[in-house]
């Protein structure tokens, strides 16, 4: 067991490829969840709740018990996706504030200009919390660059993410209905000693808050972050899956005759969770419960329409997480006093905000009918290899100075005969200089610079860590034993190999 685990390591020093060569250029659509943990789904062995829609793509694609996102906080996995480059490479990609400016430089290489390249018209549709404009946006004019100029054709976006201000949605370059005479401010500082937050008037929320969210008042929720203005393109929390769903079919329509790549970013389970009418009660786990269950209906309705349009059988579908769950994210929701027996992260320990397996591996699924056999595998796969992987489905080649860390894993993702996915991988908390895991086939080394791992509602989380921990995967998927003493050499190796990998500015050859 021991050799074999280690092989893995020593092939870091071997070449990595692998070429898939497809006969037909696929759409791509890219689901990805917002704090969706491993255990959330019930085809990852969810009891407490059913989702039917996800159960179904599992059921005609590949489902995979060891895929990852990149980070276990949204901005770094988003920025790694779409770049195909660890966003521990770049400064400023941690959990982006409301006037973030844009993190991806304009003309960046990211899996949508490779796509676009290759001539596929390009979307995304939801949550985006990767900055706008050049030093901070410019709320009431021209939000670039952005989404446009680095490799989409156009966006329909959640500018940040709705647990901060503004509640406005940007299409292409503009905030949406904002009307001139009632222009939109956002800002640190409280804009009026008489402007409302949750502080002052804590009574009138429809949602309390349990920790920061305490600022400008929408729809009966404080947000981090003031705003003021800008009251004709204020959305209602309620409706906003509703509205990426209609606008993502909508661009689907709009164009039979070019392949399409869709970036479908969902925000449901992100707090405030705040589901539309229809699912609220959903489910017994409160409203975090209840988010899950619109997540599927998101899913099941993308389906139907790619079933509709009879494109099914010439469009990837991959269903994945920006990062692992959390229970008390700023709301007090109910999530940690009726999660009962529901296990968010599934077997594994952690979950958002750390590096232990719960807060980076989560649902994985590649579905694309007539080309993907059923089946579930347990190749290691990640949110960041989708960049080279639709690349090389495409047929373009990557840059030599893009997606520095992205890996072709596509026939893995296709399900092939003795296909393997990546034989490492770096996780990593939030932004630059942070803690991170470094897996190795069986073997996972934990990197604590901060010595120290946050709670949030999940269980074995907050406790008191070392700088490195070794864990054995295959004996304890729950990282619940360090092995350091008893495999020094196999711990310094990948002490080693994971320092150089982190300075060496990629790991793509």
């Amino acid at each position: 067991m021991i050799l074999r685990s280690l092989l893995p390591l020593f092939s870091l020093f071997l070449p990595f490829v692998w070429v898939v060569a497809a006969d037909t250029q696929p759409n791509v659509i890219v689901i990805m969840a917002d704090d969706l943990g491993y255990g959330d789904v019930s085809c990852y062995g969810a009891t407490e709740l059913s989702t039917p829609h996800i159960d179904r793509l599992a059921a005609e694609g590949m489902r995979f018990t060891s895929g990852y996102c990149s980070a276990s906080t949204c901005t770094p996995t988003r920025y790694s996706f779409l770049t195909g480059t660890y966003a521990f490479r770049q400064d400023g990609t941690g959990i982006a504030p409301p006037n973030s400016p844009a993190l991806i430089p304009a003309g960046t290489t990211t899996i949508a200009s490779l796509l676009k390249q290759a001539g596929y018209r390009t979307a995304v549709i939801g949550k985006w919390h990767l900055g706008l404009g050049v030093d901070e946006p410019d709320w009431n004019g021209l939000l670039k660059p952005g989404p446009l100029e680095i490799g989409f054709d156009h966006c329909f976006l959640l500018p940040t993410t709705n647990d901060r201000v503004p509640q406005v949605y940007v299409q292409d370059h503009r905030v949406l209905d904002l009307d001139p005479a009632d222009p939109l401010w956002v800002g640190k500082k409280k804009p009026s000693e008489d402007h409302p937050t949750g502080l002052t008037h804590r009574e009138t929320l429809k949602m309390d808050w349990s920790h920061g969210h305490n600022s400008t008042i929408h729809n009966g929720i404080s947000r981090i972050g003031f705003y003021t203005g800008g009251n004709a393109a204020r959305f209602r929390d309620e409706d906003l899956s509703d509205k990426w769903v209609e606008k993502s079919i909508k661009w689907i329509e709009e164009d039979g005759d070019q392949p399409f790549f869709l970036f479908f970013s969902s925000h449901d389970l992100h707090v405030p969770r705040m589901v539309h009418e229809r699912f609220q009660g959903a489910t017994k786990l409160g409203p975090r419960g209840d988010a899950i269950v619109e997540l599927d209906w998101c899913v099941g309705q993308l389906l139907d329409a790619l079933d509709r349009l009879k494109l099914a059988e010439n469009t990837l579908v991959v269903f994945c997480s920006d990062n692992g769950p959390v229970l008390d994210d700023g709301y007090k929701d109910d999530a940690i006093e009726k999660i009962g027996k529901h296990q968010a992260a599934g077997p594994f320990q952690g979950g958002k905000y750390n590096v232990f397996e719960g807060g980076t591996r989560t649902p994985f699924i590649t579905r694309w009918t007539g080309h993907i056999s059923p089946g579930v595998s347990d190749e290691i796969v990640c949110t960041i290899d989708l960049a080279a992987s639709c690349a090389a489905l495409a047929g373009v080649d990557l840059p030599s100075d893009g997606c520095l860390d992205s890996m072709n894993v596509s026939a893995a993702l296709l399900g092939k005969d003795n296909a393997k996915g990546r034989d490492h991988l770096i996780q990593q908390d939030n932004g630059r200089g942070g803690n991170y895991g470094f897996r190795v086939g069986d073997w996972k080394l934990v990197r604590h610079d901060s010595k120290k791992t946050r709670n949030t509602g999940l269980r074995l989380q907050g406790r008191p860590v070392n700088r490195f921990e070794l864990y054995n995967l295959a004996e304890d998927p729950s990282e619940s034993r360090t092995v350091m003493k008893e495999h020094p050499g196999i711990a310094e190796k990948m002490k080693q190999r994971l320092a150089e990998l982190i300075e060496n500015g990629k790991s793509r050859n």
